[in-house]
């Protein structure tokens, strides 16, 4: 029995002794970079200087608050910076108004041909595309375009 005891001892202490060394590497050795990692307490400035090198935005809470508070904004003031597209549209014979509609929704007249094209055919005027060269905007209505370019 004593020899099984001093093999356990002999067995004990090299776990420690290597427990130690893993220890002593791990708080002594250095990062991946091969650089001893030095922690220092940065001034808020430093901080800034240091994440914004790196692509960050900062913003303190009250910037952030007035972000949000502007993109929520009210239509009424979206209105007030909206970008108004204008296109000559030419009609000629044999257009549909589904064609009318991807023209207008190319230029940015309308956002959906799809819909310009269900709307003519619930007013039952698709057949009465008028060809033409017509100036339209897009701060023109559905109605005000449906009755430029049709009869």
């Amino acid at each position: 029995m004593e020899m099984k005891a001093e093999k356990m001892r002999s067995f004990a202490a090299g776990l420690m002794i290597a427990a130690g060394l893993c220890g002593a590497v791990y708080y002594l050795g250095s990062d991946e970079t091969g650089s001893k990692t030095v922690t220092a307490k940065m001034s808020e400035k430093e901080m800034k200087s240091s994440l914004a090198s790196k692509g960050f935005v900062i913003h303190t809470e009250e910037e952030w608050n007035k972000q949000l508070a502007d993109a929520k904004a009210p239509e009424q003031k979206q209105n007030e910076e909206k970008v108004v597209y204008r296109t000559v549209l030419t009609v000629t014979l044999g257009m549909t108004s589904i064609d009318v509609g991807k023209v207008l929704e190319k230029a940015n007249i309308i956002k959906s041909s799809t819909e310009f094209s269900n709307i003519v055919d619930k007013r039952g005027v698709s057949t009465k595309l008028r060809p033409g060269v017509y100036e339209l905007d897009s701060g023109m209505t559905k109605d005000q375009i449906i009755k430029t370019i049709f009869k």
